[in-house]
């Protein structure tokens, strides 16, 4: 999975295309990511011992690994590729402008 914590990313697809946000967990296993703020629904809690206010909580739901694509800083969104520097280092670099991710 190229998709990283922490990474910019954009729906590409669904309900909730167009929508940007920062990549909070990455599920490889399922190849699925959660974004912050994108793809949110409606859970209704019961109050326990931990959370001692029951009620509706927003939770941030799962998104295919595939709808989002990674948002490179010079030209939008785009695909990833990888590439080895002079020490052998491997990194990620934007397909469209070939720029260091």
């Amino acid at each position: 999975m190229k998709i990283r914590k922490g990474d910019l990313v954009e729906v590409m697809s669904g309900k909730n295309r167009g929508k940007t946000g920062d990549v909070i967990r990455v599920m490889p296993q399922q190849d699925k990511v959660i974004v912050a703020g994108v793809n949110i629904s409606k859970r209704h809690t019961r109050p326990t011992r931990a959370t001692t206010q029951g009620g509706i909580i927003d939770k941030d739901m799962p998104l295919p690994a595939s709808a989002v694509a990674i948002v490179c800083s010079k030209c939008g969104p785009s695909r990833i590729g990888y590439d080895f520097d002079a020490n052998g280092e491997k990194f990620r670099i934007c397909k469209k402008c070939g720029g260091r991710i």
